[in-house]
């Protein structure tokens, strides 16, 4: 499967871009109530999650300060699911499929994913 290696740049770029795109509009549900018939308090915690998903995921989209968007993102998403998902209970709780944490779960490790590497293309930062 080597002949795949030369796309790698370019479906990373699209991973990143994608990524960005859904997360922020994650935060356009939270802060402007689009498509959503939930409105966090202005302040709370929800709240802020919401800003850091609708910012960082555009500057992740865009490729903007990518490595630092990124790993707030991944940190925000990690907080989401031992927070409000896990929340610590032990038995069959524990397991993400169970609690309805798979996509934080695995935003966090995406995110995590992109602050290591950057931008790479098609990005403001150009591959930095």
């Amino acid at each position: 499967m080597k002949w795949l290696d030369k796309y790698s740049d370019y479906t990373y770029a699209l991973l990143r871009i994608i990524s960005g795109a859904m997360l922020s509009f994650h935060g356009i549900q939270k802060i402007f109530g689009l498509l959503s018939a939930f409105h966090p308090t202005f302040g709370s915690q929800i709240w802020f999650g919401g800003i850091i998903e609708l910012i960082g995921g555009f500057l992740v989209l865009v490729g903007f300060q990518t490595r630092c968007a990124a790993f707030v993102c991944s940190g925000m998403m990690a907080v989401a699911y031992f927070q409000f998902h896990w929340k610590f209970q032990m038995g069959s709780n524990f397991f993400p499929a169970i609690n309805k944490g798979e996509s934080a779960v695995l935003y966090c490790f995406v995110f995590l994913f992109i602050a290591c590497r950057g931008a790479v293309k098609w990005g403001v930062d150009k591959g930095k």
